[in-house]
């Protein structure tokens, strides 16, 4: 079986180039979901403070980590669901992404969600994501 993830955007929905619209896995294979990643070391270091596009990009370095401990590829991830404190400027938690975006051969599905808070008063974004690795 052709194990794949068939990102699409139809012609009646907005096209942008920092996400898809809709992705499809197919095949045999495993579905990964990693919870709500942080910008948080495993030695409980809260890293960026106050700075949204650091945060982001240590966040999304922490899902890079998860994904490869389950022996998946960036290019297995096809969904994001960014949770954002309110009042912050959510350009700036873009410009964290870029680096990691660029890696990805596909925009993945993208949901931003506006929130009070999060878990501690010092976490300004949370980012959980699903990815699709196929059967060898």
């Amino acid at each position: 079986m052709n194990n794949r993830i068939n990102f699409m955007n139809p012609d009646e929905l907005l096209k942008n180039p920092a996400f898809s619209q809709i992705a499809i896995t197919k095949g045999n294979g495993n579905t990964i979901y990693i919870g709500g990643q942080n910008a948080i070391t495993k030695d409980l270091e809260i890293i960026g403070k106050g700075d949204i596009k650091k945060q982001t990009g240590y966040i999304l370095k922490n899902i890079e980590i998860a994904l490869n401990f389950c022996d998946a590829r960036l290019d297995d991830l096809f969904k994001l669901t960014i949770y954002i404190v309110q009042g912050q400027d959510v350009r700036k938690g873009f410009e964290g992404a870029q680096d990691f975006l660029k890696k990805l051969s596909h925009p993945p599905v993208i949901t931003g969600v506006i929130v009070a808070g999060l878990a501690n008063p010092d976490y300004l974004v949370e980012i959980e994501a699903i990815a699709f690795r196929p059967d060898p």
